[in-house]
């Protein structure tokens, strides 16, 4: 089973590259981030008539996130935490894969810049309230499966220049740290646990040919809980279709699990 994480940043400005992308990758299931449209101007219908169902927790112009799979998924949820700000940032699904029921958490968390204001305050403590249900929700299922973009640089060797990140809401020690408290619950970074020492990015900002000179930094991530490690089959960053027209300043990053 295929399955890919994307931060689209606006789903219908990028609807022809995401086709695109699907006619050429074929993924079981796609997560995707920052869609920036309400559900009523999702377009449902461009994914219907690949074979896709669609998963939707919109929002006007910003964030939003959606699951577009191929067959249908169980207890679609839009509230696994209390978003201080209403925010759609998290959208749950249970999904089957054998004789395993996984839980499917797509993710898209706050920025927190500039650190200096109340945006960096609500990234960790929405953080807080996500780890601390994820542990209630590991008591209850162990097979789960969290992707997205979590807008958080691991390790220093996850970034360009590290000196530049180091007190940014991505890469201050405190948000890394809160990283690692959810690794803690139980999962592994599944590219990280692939490639130990391998250095490649998911997302390079469109300024300053940042693409061109791969300026880039790794924020979006898999994270599976360790019941399911045995299922990884292959984790890829696959940075096609960032190269393309009118794209998005992310790539998508592909699990196989068996």
């Amino acid at each position: 089973m295929k399955i890919i994480s994307w931060n689209v940043n606006s789903v219908r400005a990028r609807i022809t590259n995401i086709v695109d992308y699907i006619n050429q990758s074929n993924p079981d299931i796609l997560l995707l981030q920052e869609i920036k449209t309400q559900d009523i101007n999702f377009p449902y219908e461009d994914f219907k008539k690949i074979g896709y169902n669609s998963y939707v927790f919109g929002q006007k112009s910003y964030n939003g996130v959606a699951i577009i799979s191929k067959q249908e998924l169980e207890k679609i949820n839009n509230s696994f935490i209390k978003d201080d700000f209403k925010q759609s940032r998290i959208i749950t699904a249970e999904l089957k894969l054998k004789k395993k029921k996984i839980e499917l958490i797509n993710i898209y968390v706050p920025n927190g810049n500039p650190v200096d204001t109340e945006k960096y305050e609500y990234k960790k403590e929405w953080l807080k309230k996500f780890t601390s249900n994820v542990k209630k929700k590991i008591q209850k299922n162990s097979n789960i499966l969290i992707a997205g973009d979590f807008n958080i640089i691991p390790e220093e060797i996850d970034v360009h220049d590290f000196k530049r990140y180091e007190n940014d809401a991505l890469g201050r020690l405190e948000i890394r740290k809160k990283y690692r408290e959810l690794i803690n619950l139980g999962f592994k970074d599944v590219y990280r646990f692939i490639n130990k020492t391998k250095q490649e990015y998911t997302f390079w900002d469109y300024f300053a040919g940042s693409w061109q000179k791969n300026y880039g930094m790794r924020i979006d991530h898999f994270l599976l809980s360790n019941s399911l490690i045995e299922n990884i089959k292959s984790i890829n960053i696959n940075k096609k279709p960032r190269s393309k027209e009118k794209p998005s300043d992310h790539t998508p990053i592909e699990l196989e699990i068996i």
